[in-house]
């Protein structure tokens, strides 16, 4: 009996397992695994040259050498830049340090959040993880960049200029871009956004499967991306920054990433 009861339990986690295999979110597609989260979009597995090619118009040294990146599997990134609300739901469940950032003035639900250090988000995508029982994360460098290009190589991903740029006020007050190829909303514009990585001044010996890069001695984080307070025109996808992991600034904030 006892063998039967056990080869039976068996077959169901095995069909379980299928379903939840059946049910996988597909690329392109769109989730939030809770009213609180984050939605989330589904990007592919793929491989792009990650960096800047030495005559790129205002490139820093950091960004080289242009090394391919190979991402073997589908994840999920934020569609946007997390929001005061979704941050406010983990403060007040006891999380993110019970923090509750000032947004001065502007109104406070969908605005994204800021003045949030790299402790502090990495303090959001535990309790989010714990929360859904799903695995929350930072988008890697290597995450950020191919998420940002979303398979172009021109220096932004509307082209070569900043001259086909679509960037108007959102209702929040977010200046809110159109979406890019994968359906994401200001990679390259709004607030830089922290990553996993440590800082390195460049990408010699970084990792060539879209993992951080967080070996090394120095302390600084990683930023990406454009911002409000400064000209779009800066805004390459492959543009890097970084700043202590302590370091709050009215222009910084992040989105989060999935494992699936």
């Amino acid at each position: 009996m006892k063998v039967l009861v056990a080869a039976a339990l068996a077959v169901l986690c095995l069909v379980a397992e299928a379903a939840q295999a059946q049910v996988a979110p597909a690329p392109g597609s769109a989730f939030r695994d809770c009213d609180n989260c984050p939605e989330m979009v589904v990007l592919p597995a793929g491989s792009f040259l990650m960096g800047s090619p030495p005559g790129e118009a205002g490139r820093g040294a950091d960004e080289g050498p242009v090394h391919r990146i190979t991402i073997a599997k589908p994840f999920a990134v934020g569609k946007f830049e997390l929001s005061f609300a979704q941050w406010d739901a983990c403060a007040a469940d006891g999380g993110c340090g019970r923090y509750r950032p000032d947004s001065h003035g502007w109104p406070r639900p969908e605005l994204s959040v800021r003045t949030v250090n790299w402790n502090e988000a990495k303090a959001y995508v535990t309790w989010l993880s714990a929360k859904t029982g799903k695995e929350y994360r930072l988008l890697s460098e290597a995450e950020w960049e191919y998420a940002a290009r979303a398979g172009t190589t021109t220096p932004y991903p509307f082209g070569t200029t900043v001259a086909a740029y679509v960037y108007q006020g959102g209702p929040a007050g977010d200046p809110v871009s159109a979406p890019n190829a994968f359906g994401l909303v200001n990679m390259n514009s709004n607030l830089i956004e922290w990553v996993e990585d440590r800082y390195h001044p460049t990408y010699a010996g970084a990792p060539e499967n879209g993992e951080a890069w967080t070996a090394g001695e120095g302390t600084d984080r990683v930023l990406r991306g454009g911002t409000w307070n400064n000209k779009v025109g800066v805004a390459r996808s492959a543009m890097r920054g970084s700043v202590d992991p302590v370091h709050r600034e009215w222009d910084v904030g992040f989105r989060v990433a999935r494992s699936l």
